[in-house]
């Protein structure tokens, strides 16, 4: 796929992956939306992005678990860039490891949501639009957790083992579309994910997220006739 003059929605896209991503992509002289949280983060992802090439970046400070939020969000991001190209659903949250008496409520709540029933209503609210377009993609940004269970993740796993049989389904649904769909498996990254629940893990040979947005701008990027519908990442 040609990247310039494509637009790119990307979740989560304020810090880590999701920023990578961003940065990486602003080089094909692409247009991107990038939803996150955080709008102060968003913001200066977009100024690194227009400084890298990209031909229109705009932030959207949206909670993607808020489903009506998250509807305006996506009216509001076609109504400005005139469409969608390619969905990209990174945004995830993670789960400390913790046996699942352990865990209250709204921590297995908070990771279902956002791992899991967001990255679906997302997808839901954006096909349409990629639909519309001659060639369009959706890559969802996985986890090894999606096809490995690892003690002390049940429900983290749970939510990346839904991710990968939502995009499975999708690829068979969608399949002789225009939409072409790819399951993106990495191994642990070197960001502040698991810092942020005060899991110590040690990170120093963790894939490095520069490396997984060249990943993922490869997936992109590959010829009309060949597509990588599932790509799996370990260090």
């Amino acid at each position: 796929m040609e990247l310039a003059n494509k637009t790119i929605l990307i979740t989560g896209a304020s810090t880590g992956v999701g920023e990578k991503i961003a940065l990486r992509l602003a080089k094909e002289n692409c247009s991107l939306a990038l939803i996150a949280r955080n709008v102060e983060r968003l913001e200066k992802v977009v100024e690194k992005a227009k400084i890298l090439g990209a031909k229109e970046v705009r932030s959207y400070c949206c909670d993607i678990a808020n489903t009506p939020l998250l509807s305006e969000t996506i009216d509001k991001i076609v109504t400005d860039f005139g469409g969608i190209d390619v969905l990209i659903n990174n945004a995830g949250v993670w789960q400390k490891l913790m046996q699942l008496d352990e865990m209250s409520a709204e921590m297995i709540d908070d990771v279902l949501n956002v791992n899991l029933s967001a990255l679906i209503h997302t997808t839901r609210l954006t096909l349409p639009y990629l639909r519309q377009r001659e060639k369009s993609a959706i890559i969802n940004i996985v986890s090894k957790s999606g096809v490995l269970a690892q003690a002390g993740q049940s429900v983290y796993t749970a939510s990346k083992y839904g991710a990968r049989g939502f995009t499975e389904v999708l690829k068979a649904d969608l399949k002789g579309t225009n939409v072409k769909v790819t399951g993106l498996y990495q191994s642990g990254t070197n960001t502040a994910f698991f810092a942020k629940a005060n899991e110590p893990f040690d990170t120093n040979n963790f894939t490095e997220p520069e490396d997984l947005a060249d990943v993922v701008a490869y997936i992109l990027k590959q010829p009309e006739k060949i597509w990588l519908h599932d790509v799996r990442i370990d260090r």
